[in-house]
């Protein structure tokens, strides 16, 4: 992870040392560390489990597909914490979902809207929140005439 990117490679100990700082991050228990991976873990320890893996490998791109799907309130926001930790200038997110509710913890900075394989709109985090209001109806409906045009 660090040689190809022309850094130093780590030692036991100094990864030992990431991973812990890391686990604390994403609010994992350290004795999950012991387990093969996602082995009886619950459905949010498994997000956070992904989250912690961004964290340690530091990815430029991570893409989330619907990474709110199962969790609960006290695990949403554990997961967002550890996103908004890792948002960087350096560190792109894709972050799919169909619901409103990560998007309070995770506000994002452009919306893109997908129908058909095709983006039918765009904008700001106020897109968002139309969709939460209105829903996607009416995007589909604007699309379809588009396409008659």
């Amino acid at each position: 992870m660090r040689k190809h990117r022309g850094l130093s490679e780590f030692d036991a100990i100094s990864f030992l040392k990431l991973v812990r700082e890391k686990v604390k991050l994403v609010g994992l228990d350290e004795s999950l560390l012991q387990r093969p991976v996602n082995e009886g873990f619950s459905g949010g320890e498994k997000k956070r489990n992904e989250i912690f893996h961004m964290a340690v490998l530091e990815p430029r791109l991570c893409v989330l597909d619907e990474t709110d799907s199962g969790l609960d309130i006290d695990a949403l926001r554990i997961v967002a914490d550890g996103v908004n930790t890792l948002r960087s200038p350096e560190r792109a997110f894709v972050v799919i979902t169909h619901y409103q509710r990560l998007l309070d913890y995770i506000v994002p900075d452009f919306v893109h809207v997908l129908l058909d394989g095709r983006i039918v709109r765009s904008g700001g985090k106020e897109l968002a929140l139309e969709l939460e209001s209105k829903g996607y109806a009416w995007l589909e409906h604007e699309a379809a005439a588009e396409a008659r045009a």
